[in-house]
């Protein structure tokens, strides 16, 4: 089974919680993926996509929506909960479906009305707010840690994708918090 929306720890236990509500076993519940023991009965699929859409998640049917998350949950693990690996996305997202990047491209694309590279870079750049915000590394550290080719480069796609410099966006950040410890 695919789920939509299932993109944390915190989806992932509450799938779990319902799927133990109704009696299901699980093999493995991953990030949009549910692997259940047994059969569901449609009552059973009924009931638990009932669940689902009242905690924010989507249980899915459609082919082609499932393509989708299946692409978008290898993206998010990749950006941002593993190493960015040394080879494109696009040779590595094809070898973990096995399918021809182009079908996938143009399948994302027509659903998603973005194209997947886009899709990456949001994930990147939503890392990047995210390792600046920690203030535990440089833009150095970050422009490598995300494989960008320069710091140059990492500061370019920022601006163009929050319309803020990566400092810019930090001093925002910084002063936000500022005004809130005054309160």
């Amino acid at each position: 089974m695919h789920i939509k929306y299932m993109v944390s720890l915190r989806c992932r236990l509450m799938v779990q919680e319902e799927l133990k509500k109704l009696g299901l076993r699980y093999v493995d519940v991953d990030l949009g993926n549910v692997e259940i023991l047994e059969d569901i009965t449609s009552e059973q699929r009924e009931l638990l996509k009932n669940n689902l859409s009242k905690i924010g998640l989507e249980l899915l049917d459609d082919k082609k929506g499932v393509l989708i998350e299946k692409i978008k949950h290898i993206i998010i693990e990749l950006v941002h909960y593993s190493d960015m690996p040394n080879i494109t996305f696009s040779d590595y997202l094809s070898a973990k479906m096995d399918m021809d990047y182009n079908y996938l491209s143009n399948v994302f694309s027509e659903v998603k009305g973005i194209t997947i590279q886009q899709y990456i870079i949001n994930n990147k750049i939503e890392k990047v707010k995210e390792l600046l915000i920690y203030d535990q590394m440089n833009l150095t550290e970050i422009s490598y840690k995300m494989n960008y080719s320069s710091v140059a480069h990492l500061s370019n796609q920022f601006k163009k994708v929050t319309g803020l410099t990566p400092s810019a966006f930090k001093k925002l950040r910084k002063s936000k918090r500022v005004g809130h410890e005054n309160i």
